[in-house]
């Protein structure tokens, strides 16, 4: 094996069964804000940071007027559904066999530092990551390359290091191809793989059950 490559892996939807979840609450949250959008268009903008989900989905009028409320009041509609949200199969199986290879390994959330805490207990994963991020790490979401590049930092390591990022939706992808990243996706987002390829991925895997055997035929060989 050549020098050890940087994994960094979405945990939201990649790792954690929690997509549509995360669509629900924003539903909840925005209609109780006086808004209702359907489900389906909140589900495509999953992935992207919360700070945008308002302008994407209403425009500039509805993140001045309730931006910040949908915000707080998603993160409660999140909490009330955590107890849902299991790990998708094989996504501690992917995280042992990333580090058998002697990888490194950081897990890249934009999500509220408690949410990402459950998610870490969910996957045993504290004693196999060696950092992990939360959007307290960050100003930029994705599809902003900015958490991917804090996940290098995370470990000392420069923007050019060789690293591969992981993830589940087009956002993640375009946030790779920001960041100099290549990016192996699974279709737990819901997204097509025309579009998946389209953005950029490199590969496309069913779960990370898959990706962990095939992990030899990707630049995390």
């Amino acid at each position: 094996m050549t020098d050890p490559t940087i994994a960094v892996l979405d945990i939201d939807g990649t790792l954690i069964d929690s997509n549509y979840q995360h669509a629900l609450a924003w539903y909840r949250a925005l209609r109780s804000a006086g808004k209702t959008f359907p489900v389906w268009r909140l589900h495509r903008l999953i992935g992207m940071g919360g700070d945008q989900v308002p302008t994407a989905v209403g425009g500039e009028d509805l993140e001045r007027r309730v931006g910040d409320q949908a915000r707080e009041q998603q993160g409660k509609e999140v909490d009330a559904l955590l107890e849902e949200m299991a790990p998708l199969p094989g996504a501690r199986d992917l995280l042992v066999a990333i580090k058998e290879r002697g990888h490194r390994l950081v897990l890249a959330s934009s999500g509220q530092q408690r949410h990402v805490d459950v998610f870490l207990d969910k996957l045993d994963a504290r004693g196999i990551a060696d950092d992990w991020t939360s959007s307290a790490d960050v100003e930029a979401s994705k599809p902003a390359p900015d958490l991917l590049q804090v996940a290098l930092k995370k470990l000392g390591a420069p923007p050019d290091a060789s690293s591969v990022m992981v993830g589940d939706s087009v956002w993640d992808v375009e946030a790779a191809k920001k960041a100099g990243m290549p990016a192996i996706v699974v279709r737990s987002g819901g997204f097509g793989d025309d579009e998946l390829r389209k953005a950029g991925a490199i590969a496309i895997y069913d779960t990370p059950g898959d990706l962990a055997k095939a992990l030899d035929d990707t630049p995390l060989a």
